[in-house]
């Protein structure tokens, strides 16, 4: 059963591979930009266990910025996604676009949750 369950992994893992493969290095730049940004935030998140929570506004300041920002990096690649027809009509520049003044608007929440 173990032996079946391994090659049923290496089959799975060797399928997603194949076809990540075929993906456009634009969504492949993005994929690995909301890896960053939710890889930050877990070490944020280890910092604050072993150390301790004393700037706690601070602390959530930074979680709340990298989730957000890996959020909008999720939803520029899905606009930016050619074999997406929901967004078709939509060009890159324009999504890009607004990727970039959501998170100008995210960032200036975050800051003013500074104080």
């Amino acid at each position: 059963m173990a032996r079946s369950t391994i090659n049923d992994v290496k089959s799975l893992l060797h399928t997603l591979r194949s076809a990540y493969s075929a993906t456009p290095s634009n969504l492949k730049i993005i994929d690995l930009y909301v890896a960053f940004a939710v890889f930050t935030a877990l070490i944020q998140v280890a910092y604050i266990a072993i150390v301790g929570s004393f700037p706690f506004n601070s602390f959530l300041s930074g979680v709340l910025s990298c989730i957000g920002t890996a959020v909008l990096a999720v939803c520029l690649r899905i606009q930016v996604n050619k074999e997406n027809k929901e967004f078709k009509d939509l060009p890159p520049e324009r999504a890009f676009a607004d990727f970039v003044l959501c998170n100008l608007v995210l960032h200036l929440v975050i800051i003013n949750f500074l104080g």
